[in-house]
């Protein structure tokens, strides 16, 4: 099924707007859910769906970013290709800093165009995109199958959420036989309750006609904003396919608190067998609904508690010191919680920096997990 797909995975992403949390660190490999990073669901995804290469586009320390990915997903049957680096690299003859003399790309339009050796090779019919910072976990396959049958030019995913949150995404309307007829992003004014789910797949060959001819013109660079409108104004057949469980895009750091807690809820946006497990693999995580210390929390077996622990995640390594407590909270791996500390809506970073999120609940509150509708209106 995924034979002549070629699949490419846009990682540029630098994490600015996640603030001490992406400070040092790319988007990408911003730690998830106790378990994994960012970048995992996409690879974990394409990997269960039967591909046995993706290619990795990214711009911002290449280097960190391909030692990370080789060292975590290199394995027999599947592999991520590093582009124009991947021969040396694999090699082992070192790696060398592109050329930064030229433009460097501006959007994720430019990352399709300036890889397109290695995108659009022989044999290639279609190109799959996805992102390295969505939390989901889908079966590309039946997407490709409908996308094959239907003929069209690109195949794109879709949910539809609450209206008051469209604003945010790009928002896509459907005529009655399914084709787009409308794709506005981030619009002022909603007139649908259907968003781009930032992953699809296109006709190899009309993509690449599409992004030659914006080259070069005043364009944002971008897919949603330049490419998707292109085909959509040249009377290209687009066709959507809904995304039934839960998705979400982590765009700020707001996101990521708030979809941990969503991991805690009493319907979960996403169990713990569902979440890929690249961070210090061996070891065992489970969500704990009430014990000694812990109440409705995602913690790792090594967990060092000499406090309370309520709704939240603990990554590998986490340490919580006597009588401290953390509540809503994330504690990445090896971050250490001094005793008596009280921590409240606020993720601990590994050298024990608390990035504060959300404001500390009153004594006494009832503690939910909290749920952003716009990113889990649906769950599968």
């Amino acid at each position: 099924m995924t034979d002549g797909v070629r699949a490419a995975l846009l990682a540029g992403g630098e994490g600015r707007r996640m603030g001490a949390l992406g400070s040092g660190r790319l988007k990408p490999l911003v730690p998830f859910g106790g378990s994994c990073r960012l970048i995992d669901f996409s690879l974990a995804n394409a990997e269960a769906s039967g591909f046995g290469e993706v290619l990795l586009l990214s711009q911002y320390e290449e280097r960190q970013l391909m030692d990370d990915l080789y060292r975590t997903w290199w394995r027999p049957g599947f592999r991520v290709h590093f582009g124009p680096y991947d021969r040396a690299y694999r090699a082992g003859e070192g790696y060398q800093a592109p050329d930064r003399t030229t433009p460097p790309e501006r959007g994720t339009a430019d990352a399709l165009i300036r890889k397109a050796p290695y995108l659009f090779g022989p044999g290639t019919s279609e190109v799959l995109v996805l992102h390295a910072d969505h939390v989901y976990r889908f079966d590309y396959r039946p997407l490709i199958a409908a996308h094959r049958r239907s003929g069209a030019a690109l195949t794109l995913a879709y949910q539809r959420i609450e209206r008051r949150y469209v604003h945010l995404f790009g928002m896509v309307e459907f005529d009655t036989a399914g084709r787009l007829t409308s794709f506005v992003e981030k619009p002022a004014e909603p007139t649908s309750d259907l968003v781009f789910a930032a992953f699809c797949v296109f006709d190899a060959a009309r993509l690449h006609h599409y992004l030659e001819r914006l080259d070069g013109t005043d364009w944002q660079h971008d897919i949603s904003r330049d490419v998707i409108p292109a085909m959509l104004a040249g009377g290209e057949p687009i066709l959507g396919h809904e995304v039934r469980g839960h998705w979400e895009d982590i765009g700020t750091v707001e996101r990521y608190h708030r979809a941990h807690l969503a991991l805690l809820d009493h319907d979960p946006t996403m169990t713990v067998d569902q979440l890929p497990c690249t961070v210090r693999s061996a070891m065992a995580r489970r969500l704990v609904t009430a014990g000694p210390g812990l109440t409705r929390s995602l913690v790792a077996a090594d967990l060092a508690n000499d406090g309370l622990v309520e709704h939240s995640v603990a990554f590998p390594g986490a340490r919580v010191g006597a009588g401290a407590r953390v509540r809503r909270s994330v504690l990445l791996p090896g971050a250490a919680v001094p005793a008596g500390a009280e921590i409240d809506g606020a993720i601990v970073l590994e050298d024990g920096t608390v990035q504060q999120v959300a404001p500390p609940q009153p004594a006494g509150a009832v503690r939910t997990a909290v749920v952003l509708p716009a990113l889990g209106g649906l769950r599968g």
